[in-house]
């Protein structure tokens, strides 16, 4: 894909002389919804944030407009992400959310639509491989491998990057992208659990990627969030 990917310790820090040159993104996962709820397997198919969602999305927006100013915000095409999108818009003052079909989450095939618990049962082959360690392995019913999502992702989120050198701007996506970008960063096995309405941050520069921070929902307090999040890793 054309770019170097590392991890970074908590000490690293950018040189002054770099800062200017570093890209900072915000990424989002959106609200909590209804199928998040119960637990209900979303993929590319719409569904709306739930009442505890929406006040997540108010709580991130409250969050992050007390923050840096964002340059602008991207969100992926599906409403969940839009909406959550759109509260935080409104607090930080930008005008406009701009939509990036390359956001939106992984199309996991027949598995789209079947609760978690369920899946193994009814659509055994895309549920396997759903979990597979191929990762070039795509899911039966138009299912994208965890490769191509991979790549996707990464691609969109480097385009954003370069357009916003040296500023900071906000993204939100959904659980599955934001799995493959940490495990494409990182080059670990796995990403642990990506909870709704998380904060994850990332800098980019000279084609190198390092994660700043990761998962953090302490503007969730006294809201709360589902604590099993979204985690590709592990069957339900």
């Amino acid at each position: 894909m054309g770019h170097e990917c590392i991890d970074a310790s908590k000490e690293f820090k950018w040189g002054d002389d770099v800062k200017s040159e570093v890209t900072e993104i915000v990424l989002v996962r959106h609200g909590e919804t209804t199928w998040n709820a119960a637990g209900r397997i979303q993929g590319q198919i719409e569904s709306d944030l739930n009442e505890i969602g929406q006040k997540q999305a108010v709580a991130i927006a409250q969050r992050l407009g007390k923050e840096e100013r964002p340059i602008a915000i991207y969100s992926s095409d599906l409403k969940r992400a839009k909406d959550t999108a759109l509260k935080i818009a409104e607090t930080c003052f930008c005008s406009k959310v701009t939509e990036v079909a390359e956001l939106k989450e992984r199309h996991v095939g027949s598995l789209q639509g079947l609760y978690w618990k369920e899946g193994a049962e009814k659509e055994p082959e895309a549920y396997s491989a759903f979990f597979s360690s191929q990762n070039d392995l795509e899911i039966p019913g138009g299912g994208e491998s965890f490769d191509q999502l991979c790549e996707r992702s990464m691609n969109a989120l480097e385009q954003i990057a370069k357009k916003h050198k040296g500023e900071r701007v906000i993204v939100v996506t959904h659980g599955g992208v934001l799995r493959a970008i940490y495990m494409s960063i990182t080059q670990a096995s796995s990403a642990g659990k990506l909870l709704n309405a998380s904060v994850n941050v990332v800098h980019f520069s000279d084609e190198k990627w390092i994660i700043d921070s990761w998962s953090d929902v302490s503007h969730l307090s006294s809201i709360g969030f589902l604590q099993r999040g979204f985690d590709g890793d592990a069957k339900p």
